[in-house]
């Protein structure tokens, strides 16, 4: 069982040293146990959201000189007294506050407790709790603001109102179930129909978003995949703007694969250089690469497939093998986007004239002089977007929530279908109830104390 009526403590400053560290209280007796350990005013006697300078104390000896904020419940994160100790960073002077803490009478928090009682104590629903987590993850400006948009309520208003209205129908067709020698309709069929339809195109854009959303939370895994000496090496080097691969004009140099990452227009890309792909090689470690080059590409959302334009030109079987893994991409559903390299070699024109007619849509560029760049980095924001980022509106990221809409939308569908086949209203009210509770399970107006240890277990501790 949740216990709300200790008082719980953390450090929420990250490990490791530090110009200054926090420690977190959270409780009835948050600020008196801080107020014991404290020399300075009678922190009992202060105002609420207000700061204080003193020093931490044991017996005569000082621990540290810090900064005491306090926050009285109800107006705090968690709706509890909360009392925050920032001291300097020293890993041995955040424990030894710590113990001080505890030997007072706080317990030590677990993983999200802080958060897990803001959500019991009726300051957040659970949706907002979750992107508490989304927005200390996020590495980007779209994974921000995707949880700032979820923390400030904008996805629980998408939900609430949909679940008034669903409730609102609900009830008349419960009352019609008191009048059903009557043959009455309270419950207008026709509008009724046009909610469901409504419901039904809110839930679908919603659930349709959590395959951009996974994106924006997780990142973009690109492999730059091609022939040994294609350049991909220097393709690497030339996206992140720095040395990071070594480049030769030795085919075979890259033997393993090779992880950055790359902020597009706020998402961020993990660009792995592969292991050049050739048919036929004697040298064991570099059959190696070619296979760890394989396993890549099939696990990224993303192949860049770099192919030398000078060559192309030469060779028609060069020629055909870009035309033969274009096809294997799109047989097997992979995303990609093609990349000549040596635009400045081949001639731009010369090259867009001979080979867009050939490949299709193909990003001309020149890995060495770095031209061009700028379009293939666009071409792959465009890849993984398709134009749906929006600055503001809801972008589901949790596959939590991903599930309970696919959930909603089965009921929605058994709801329609119901009144279609002239099933009787006690039958579309249990549909409606189902509805009900996938809605709310998101918002954690339903749900369950181990999926809330679930949850919160994954959040770090202090928050």
């Amino acid at each position: 069982m949740f216990n709300l009526t200790d008082t719980i403590v953390a450090i929420s400053t990250p490990p490791g040293e530090g110009a200054i560290g926090v420690i977190r209280l959270s409780g009835n007796d948050a600020i008196s146990i801080v107020n014991s350990i404290f020399s300075g005013k009678d922190l009992m006697k202060q105002a609420t959201h207000t700061l204080h300078f003193g020093k931490i104390m044991t017996g005569d000896k000082v621990i540290d000189e810090v900064v005491v904020s306090l926050y009285n419940a109800p107006k705090s994160y968690t709706g509890e007294n909360i009392a925050e100790i920032s001291c300097h960073g020293s890993d041995y002077v955040l424990q030894q506050v710590m113990n001080l803490c505890m030997n007072n009478g706080a317990r030590m928090a677990k993983p999200g407790e802080f958060t897990l009682r803001a959500f019991l104590n009726g300051k957040m629903d659970l949706a907002q709790a979750e992107a508490v987590a989304d927005l200390i993850a996020s590495h980007s400006a779209t994974a921000h603001r995707a949880a700032i948009h979820t923390l400030r309520g904008g996805f629980s208003d998408d939900l609430k109102q949909m679940r008034e209205q669903l409730i609102q129908f609900s009830a008349l067709i419960e009352l019609e179930l008191d009048f059903s020698q009557e043959d009455v309709e309270f419950a207008d069929r026709t509008k009724f129909y046009e909610l469901i339809d409504r419901l039904t195109t809110a839930t679908k854009e919603l659930a349709d978003s959590f395959r951009l959303g996974n994106v924006i939370k997780n990142g973009v895994s690109v492999a730059i995949i091609g022939r040994p000496n294609a350049g991909k090496s220097t393709l690497l080097n030339a996206m992140l703007n720095e040395e990071r691969a070594i480049v030769s004009d030795i085919a075979g140099t890259t033997r393993d694969t090779i992880e950055e990452t790359l902020n597009i227009n706020g998402i961020l890309f993990r660009l792995i250089d592969t292991a050049g792909i050739r048919e036929h090689s004697v040298d064991v470690i570099e059959l190696q690469g070619i296979e760890r080059s394989m396993e890549a590409m099939k696990k990224a959302d993303v192949v860049v497939y770099l192919f030398d334009l000078v060559e192309c030109r030469k060779s028609k079987e060069v020629s055909a093998e870009v035309l033969a893994k274009k096809e294997e991409f799109e047989k097997s559903g992979i995303k990609y986007v093609l990349a000549g390299n040596k635009v400045d070699e081949a001639g731009e024109t010369h090259a867009k004239e001979t080979f867009k007619s050939i490949y299709g849509k193909v990003s001309f560029i020149s890995a060495k002089s770095k031209e061009n760049i700028g379009e293939l980095k666009q071409a792959l924001y465009n890849l993984v977007a398709e134009g749906k980022i929006k600055q503001e509106g809801t972008i589901v990221t949790n596959a939590r929530h991903y599930g309970a809409l696919q959930e909603v939308l089965k009921s929605l569908l058994d709801i329609k279908n119901g009144m279609d086949n002239g099933l009787p209203g006690d039958l579309i009210s249990l549909d409606i109830r189902r509805c009900l509770y996938f809605l709310g399970e998101i918002t954690g107006e339903v749900t369950t104390e181990d999926k809330l240890d679930y949850i919160f277990s994954k959040f770090c501790i202090g928050k």
